[in-house]
């Protein structure tokens, strides 16, 4: 596959196996997260050139710019854009605050917003490319305690389908993935009580992701549900 992909989110387990999976397919992979230490523990892992990995943190848009201009410079435009990063905050309203939900709307929805403004106008100008990402399937279907989560989720499944209308006279495709509960870090500082050996492992959903990469040109995969074999919602 000889691509160039953006992988925004690389740090987590879903992003990090998908960096890995798209390497060893020679794509010619950029990676992307907040944490220094773990975005060059990731890209040794997939064999990502250090010129090729970004601290980057979705929420300030002139990180994203800089990141955006600084591959355009490399490759003039990607092929591929994959969002693996996210945050959950998942609490009863009571207990969530202002703060909980600003954060969770600035990462998950704004943040993907930065990421269309600085990265789709060069796939619209070549009149190609295909972008991931991932609403989950809180973007489909709500969860008791997940007002915050859902919220930011709905948000990026509407902001997503419009942009699809917006290009649909180019050869852009937009890809949503409605994954359900994947055994991962995201889980680590959520309380609340989980069959996390019954989810998804995070190398199998990076195989799907992997998958939607190898669209064929005369069609489309508009959505992907994936879910755990027990807990079938939608």
């Amino acid at each position: 596959m000889n691509k160039n992909v953006l992988v925004v989110g690389a740090t987590g387990g879903i992003g990090a196996e998908t960096a890995r999976l798209l390497r060893t397919s020679s794509a010619n992979v950029f990676i992307t997260g907040r944490d220094a230490a773990k975005l060059n523990s990731a890209g040794d892992v997939a064999g990502i050139p250090q010129g090729q990995r970004f601290v980057m943190d979705i929420t300030d848009r002139e990180a994203v710019k800089q990141v955006a201009d600084a591959i355009h410079a490399q490759v003039g435009q990607l092929d591929i854009l994959i969002n693996a990063a996210g945050i959950g905050i998942i609490k009863p309203l009571e207990q969530l605050s202002f703060d909980d939900f600003d954060k969770t709307i600035d990462v998950n929805l704004k943040g993907t917003f930065s990421l269309l403004k600085y990265f789709l106008p060069p796939m619209i100008v070549a009149k190609k490319g295909l972008v991931i990402n991932m609403p989950g399937v809180l973007g489909k279907t709500p969860m008791g305690g997940a007002a915050a989560y859902s919220a930011s989720k709905y948000g990026l499944d509407g902001l997503l389908k419009s942009v699809r209308e917006d290009i649909k006279r180019t050869n852009i495709r937009i890809t949503n993935v409605y994954m359900g509960g994947v055994d991962s870090a995201f889980w680590d500082n959520i309380d609340l009580k989980v069959r996390r050996d019954a989810f998804i492992l995070a190398k199998e959903a990076a195989k799907s992701v992997w998958f939607l990469c190898q669209q064929p040109t005369s069609g489309v995969v508009s959505e992907m549900v994936i879910q755990p074999f027990n807990h079938q919602v939608i």
